[in-house]
């Protein structure tokens, strides 16, 4: 299992987006909780995040490995779908 690392902000709709579907998804699939998976609030750890490479949020990675990154216009189920690729991805 590998751990995941979430990069967010707390005014952020598309991250909103992302937090409901990782609830939703955690609910689902009970073994996705088993995840080791921290969240960062970018404003309150900008030091941390300008180590990572990404423009915008929500992003999700392993390691120093770009797993998904938002982009604008996205809707919640596109943003689910990302979401769940990453959570499968981390339990392999």
């Amino acid at each position: 299992m590998k751990p995941i690392t979430m990069f967010y902000l707390d005014d952020c709709g598309y991250c909103a987006k992302a937090h409901k579907a990782l609830e939703e998804l955690m609910q689902e699939k009970p073994e996705y909780r088993r995840i080791p998976l921290t969240k960062i609030e970018e404003s309150r750890n900008a030091e941390l995040a300008d180590t990572y490479d990404y423009y915008a949020v929500p992003s999700f990675f392993d390691g120093k490995t770009k797993l998904f990154e938002a982009h604008l216009f996205m809707s919640y189920e596109d943003i689910r779908e990302e979401v769940r690729k990453v959570l499968e991805y981390a339990l392999k």
